[in-house]
């Protein structure tokens, strides 16, 4: 059997139109801490538990990230993992953030909420 090359992931990147104003968003809405800002990209820490970072990279002309059509019915790039999705969903709601209802099946819940420059994300546990 063949070992994996790979362990993870290290970073995702997610185009935006401002690091400042989205670095304060995902601050505010999603409980990231900022590692660091310069002009064009801010970096973030999604948690103390995750290796993971997101990095908000400035695009010229920017445009929400579109996922291909598809008939596996995909819209997003990234799933983030929640820990309770009902109780996730209903604080961004307060939060006043662009938020879908929860699909999925018994196993598999899901939903999408966007950002402030209108890029799909989701949330699934």
């Amino acid at each position: 059997m063949t070992q994996p090359l790979l362990i993870g992931m290290e970073g995702i990147f997610i185009p935006i139109s401002d690091p400042k104003i989205s670095a304060q968003w995902y601050e505010d809405k999603l409980g990231f801490k900022l590692i660091y800002i310069e002009n064009e990209a801010a970096v973030m820490k999604i948690s103390d538990v995750s290796q993971t970072v997101v990095c908000l990279v400035r695009s010229i002309n920017h445009q929400p990230m579109k996922f291909p059509e598809n008939n596996f019915g995909v819209g997003k790039y990234y799933n983030f993992i929640s820990k309770d999705i009902e109780e996730t969903h209903k604080l961004l709601l307060e939060r006043d953030v662009q938020v879908n209802s929860i699909g999925g099946d018994g196993t598999t819940k899901f939903f999408t909420f966007y950002d402030p420059d209108g890029n799909p994300l989701g949330v699934c546990q």
